[in-house]
């Protein structure tokens, strides 16, 4: 697996987000994505998954542009699942059926057997437990994981996740945080926008600064975090306190 984002460029109205960014992300690799609010953290995710059509440019998944205009979106995200910020639980829904819905409506599985694939990855991820409780009966941590879950349950080939912790309470993080470390020793590919920088150092394979809706560095965690080539790099990892 591979995938490439090529010149990509994106706007909303007159604000430019992307500005023909380039990225190659190869089977297996963890990159995590940091940079201020508005970088195009959100926006680049988006776009990969199609959930946001570009302007210009290409996305590329083994060597096919899923991103061409009229191209149907929902085989490529049965191969690129996504994870975000807010959850995005079916409130009226139990924790089963929130996992098993796409697996009986989208792959044709037969309702036992995405029931195993939904109570084998909640005892995987220590929530078994919670499989007939709603969304309103989670902590935000529980709900994050679950929507992890769900996403996982489809079998991706790429997991993005956009900022899955910036919604939980300080306390919470760390759980949602331990399936992100567990996921790493699988060898799924995954791409994470976040602004935990600790977590992005010790997660990632690779780390991408983001400023002006480009890469403008990026290199190993170590090499990045310790002794970043580019000012605007250093700059924004003083304001964090980095």
């Amino acid at each position: 697996m591979k995938l490439e984002l090529r010149q990509v460029t994106k706007s909303f109205g007159s604000r430019n987000v992307l500005s023909g960014l380039d990225l190659q992300v190869h089977a297996g690799e963890v990159v995590s994505f940091i940079g201020s609010s508005g970088s195009g953290k959100t926006t680049l995710l988006r776009c990969v998954n199609l959930l946001e059509p570009i302007d210009d440019g290409a996305v590329l998944l083994d060597g096919d542009e899923i991103s061409k205009i009229g191209r149907d979106p929902n085989p490529i995200r049965r191969r690129i699942g996504i994870v975000f910020q807010s959850f995005n639980l079916f409130p009226h829904m139990s924790v089963q059926r929130n996992i098993t819905l796409a697996l009986t409506q989208v792959l044709g599985k037969p309702a036992d057997e995405a029931h195993q694939i939904a109570k084998s990855l909640l005892n995987r991820f220590g929530l078994v437990e919670k499989i007939d409780s709603y969304p309103d009966q989670l902590s935000g941590g529980q709900q994050q994981r679950v929507a992890i879950v769900r996403a996982l349950a489809m079998n991706p080939e790429v997991l993005l996740l956009d900022e899955i912790t910036s919604a939980l309470d300080p306390e919470l993080v760390g759980e949602v945080l331990d399936v992100v470390r567990e996921l790493k020793g699988s060898g799924i590919t995954m791409l994470i926008a976040t602004h935990e920088m600790n977590f992005a150092q010790e997660i990632s394979d690779r780390v991408c600064f983001l400023d002006g809706g480009r890469v403008a560095e990026q290199g190993h965690p170590k090499q990045l975090f310790s002794s970043p080539n580019d000012e605007r790099t250093r700059q924004f990892l003083r304001r964090v306190n980095f």
